[in-house]
């Protein structure tokens, strides 16, 4: 295919699966008409979803109706929100096909909330292993300070050259068991190539007495998690990226079991039964309330409930999957076909090129006729100018992209001793010797459509025979992240 832009009906033709989602185009002219009104390309999905005009003006109609305060008391307004909070919760698991006799679920702000309550609380001693991919985002790798302060192992599963965990190495890893209570953490989707895990590997963890964190933020917009089948011990969760709104709330969804193993190292208002100044001591909230600190967001709870059901039922989830990856589909093809004049390709993608086992996200970077990776802030500047929403960086996940880049370990070791309170992303990237900051990102929602991609191959075209020359980069905003 030329590296033209492609008609509709050309598409249409070539991906049969985009079609059976048409009502999808109903629900984008209906509950997100500021796209097209502001002329915006949102191809931002894996930072966040966007939030339905039905969705919020349901929610809006439901809290304006009553009369919500702080839950726990015996006041109706109080009831109605403990009762709000009990249903979200009953959502949340119906979400995830989870049965309430095995998990629970609690309330926080975020997947990275949810993560440090594991990690601050997992019952980590010398004896004990923390394993963990190369591919996760920095909230779990933050848990490695945990494991560490504690004596305990911290070992990392490398990435292959597709940006997948070796499966033997895995196993290998797995099957070395620990002495000690010990934690497997991991994505079920990363969050930067769009790759995904094998949830396989809860069970092996399992059966070599790990416990199990599977991250699925970046996962459950675009793909199912089914706890009745695969039954991983923590499950973080932010609702922003599954349905845009509220953004202050996120849970960990937990099985009872390990929920109970892990140990707080601290308590606060609406975790306790009980607890005393002068004697002392105090009785921690027995399951999730123990670990749902001061008064839980429960006029957000209102909005998960609603959410849940809005993604379910208005925009359905299995046509909406058939459509993101036929456009996933199409996307990697325009990319990798895509060549300057004089043939060399205008950029590498990074990670598996077909849409087997990955999500609808793309990281890659544009490379310019001589070869050269195109400087991201030159690229996003223009996709802003393009009116093009997508994202640059690494994406809070440096393990891949130390993997894509083909990093040198001693390299990166030699990086972290630069550090003297004024380090920067350009202090990093000569260290390591990179020519960027990172990479590009795209990632597709539900209501992304054809004409968001058209729109996309326009930015990747206007890129034809450019030189990056050092003019060309001049007035550039400094990086601020990696």
């Amino acid at each position: 295919m030329p590296a033209t832009e492609l008609s509709f009906a050309d598409f249409a033709h070539h991906y049969g699966q985009y079609a059976a989602a048409e009502h999808l185009d109903e629900v984008r002219a209906r509950d997100f008409s500021q796209l097209d009104r502001l002329g915006q390309v949102y191809l931002d999905y894996t930072g966040s979803a966007l939030a339905g005009r039905y969705q919020l003006d349901r929610y809006r109609d439901y809290v304006c109706d009553g009369i919500w305060g702080n839950p726990h008391s015996l006041n109706s307004p109080s009831r109605r929100s403990t009762e709000e909070i009990t249903a979200a919760r009953r959502a949340v698991l119906d979400f995830l096909n989870g049965t309430p006799d095995e998990y629970t679920v609690v309330f926080c702000a975020n997947a990275s909330a949810a993560i440090r309550l594991v990690a601050e609380s997992f019952p980590f001693t010398t004896s004990s292993r923390l394993g963990i991919l190369q591919d996760n985002h920095n909230s779990v790798l933050g848990m490695r300070e945990y494991a560490a302060r504690l004596g305990a192992e911290v070992t990392t599963v490398p990435l292959g050259p597709d940006l997948r965990a070796d499966a033997a190495e895995t196993t290998r890893v797995l099957a070395g068991g620990a002495d000690g209570p010990s934690l497997f953490a991991y994505p079920a989707q990363s969050n930067f190539s769009g790759v995904r895990h094998s949830l396989d590997w809860i069970d092996v963890a399992h059966a070599h007495g790990w416990r199990v964190l599977l991250d699925a933020a970046a996962l459950v917009l675009s793909q199912d998690l089914d706890l009745s089948e695969h039954k991983p011990d923590f499950v973080p969760l932010s609702f922003y990226k599954i349905f845009g709104w509220p953004t202050g709330i996120g849970c960990l969804v937990a099985r009872k079991e390990a929920l109970a193993e892990l140990r707080r190292p601290w308590f606060s208002g609406g975790t306790v039964i009980a607890s005393s100044a002068m004697g002392g001591w105090h009785a921690l909230a027995p399951g999730a309330e123990g670990f749902e600190d001061g008064t839980p967001n429960f006029l957000g709870a209102v909005g998960v409930s609603i959410g849940l059901d809005y993604v379910a039922n208005v925009v359905e989830r299995a046509p909406a999957r058939a459509r993101m990856t036929s456009l996933l589909q199409y996307a990697l093809n325009r990319l990798t076909e895509l060549k300057h004049d004089n043939g060399m390709p205008m950029c590498v993608v990074y990670g598996p090129r077909d849409v087997v086992d990955r999500g609808p996200t793309i990281a890659f970077n544009i490379m310019d006729s001589n070869g050269h990776v195109v400087d991201e802030r030159l690229a996003e500047s223009r996709a802003v100018a393009m009116n093009i929403a997508l994202r640059t960086g690494c994406f809070c996940n440096p393990g891949v992209g130390e993997r894509a880049f083909d990093l040198d370990e001693d390299d990166l070791i030699r990086a972290g001793r630069l550090s003297d309170g004024q380090y920067s992303v350009d202090h990093y990237r000569h260290a390591v010797g990179v020519p960027t900051g990172g990479a590009l990102r795209i990632s597709l929602g539900p209501v992304s459509n054809f004409q968001d991609l058209s729109r996309f191959d326009s930015f990747m075209l206007s890129w034809q025979n450019f030189v990056q020359t050092t003019e060309t980069l001049a007035g550039l905003p400094p990086r601020e992240r990696c």
